[in-house]
């Protein structure tokens, strides 16, 4: 073999392998890196830092316990909760609607931050199931639009609700109060954006007493479904909710995995223990969680 066909060949065989680690870099930045680019960011808004952790009141979710109560589905046998939109009478939305209005009233920065954080939780999923409501029927709710002092709005970015005087929307409720104030990975399962790509709508509200047992049993019951986590020969595909909000679980693709192995059964623990390859690809699902 001439000196000339060696030395083509191993610059061949370099070229192969850079072209290769090109095409997965420029792969994984478009699936992942850049979805996680473009997704909402942590913007804390100080106002709401405020509590008073001296004060004893306790907030009265009853209402919306009572909504949840008749028209979740938290045991669907597709294993992801529905909720009722078509069945909610004018009656329970009535309801709801002065549920909301109710907490907008609250001066929640007089309260401790024990009950500050399922406030905002259980405003957050009312406010959606309100919005879905006063659009259904609707296959997503991306499609929907909000019209407000002439301007046209998505269902997060539009400021529905006025708290102490600041118009607030359910992105500002996530990004700039849940997000930065809590520093808790958690509440990304208990924020329900009305889709089957979501974790569930839980069948009773987040109070102070219950949120840390039922934070926890959402991750559980989110990572070991397989729109939260599927392990097939040997690839990962996750939530696009790892991918867009990583930095809240960690620093990389084996803080995730770890962060996932903590709630994963004992069959899915040990898939990905045995991972190797990180984080292979992502999905969600934004059908709208109708039964």
């Amino acid at each position: 073999m001439s000196r000339f066909y060696k030395t083509s060949r191993f610059f061949l065989i370099i070229f192969c392998l850079n072209s290769y680690v090109e095409a997965n870099f420029f792969s994984k930045f478009f699936k992942q890196t850049l979805p996680g680019l473009l997704a909402p960011k942590i913007d804390l808004w100080n106002k709401w830092e405020k509590n008073n952790d001296q004060d004893q009141k306790v907030i009265s979710h009853e209402k919306w316990g009572n909504i949840l109560k008749k028209y979740m589905i938290e045991n669907h046998p597709s294993g992801i909760g529905r909720f009722k939109y078509s069945s909610v009478s004018k009656e329970d939305k009535a309801l709801l609607s002065s549920y909301i209005k109710k907490m907008s009233a609250l001066k929640i920065t007089q309260y401790n931050s024990k009950e500050q954080k399922p406030y905002w939780i259980n405003l957050y999923n009312a406010l959606t199931v309100m919005i879905i409501l006063d659009h259904y029927p609707v296959k997503s709710i991306r499609d929907i639009k909000i019209k407000k002092n002439h301007a046209s709005f998505g269902p997060w970015d539009a400021k529905l609700l006025k708290i102490e005087g600041a118009e607030v929307s359910l992105n500002d409720i996530e990004h700039r109060i849940l997000r930065p104030i809590t520093k808790d990975p958690l509440v990304h399962y208990a924020l329900n954006c009305a889709s089957l790509g979501c974790p569930i709508l839980r069948d009773r509200p987040f109070t102070s007493k219950n949120i840390e047992k039922l934070l926890e049993n959402s991750a559980s019951t989110f990572i070991n479904h397989k729109r939260g986590v599927e392990n097939a020969k040997g690839e990962l595909k996750v939530s696009s909710i790892y991918i867009w909000f990583k930095n809240d679980f960690g620093e990389n693709d084996h803080d995730v995995i770890e962060h996932l192995k903590k709630y994963a059964n004992d069959i899915l623990k040990r898939e990905l223990e045995n991972n190797k390859n990180g984080i292979s690809s992502h999905s969600y699902d934004w059908r709208i969680n109708a039964p």
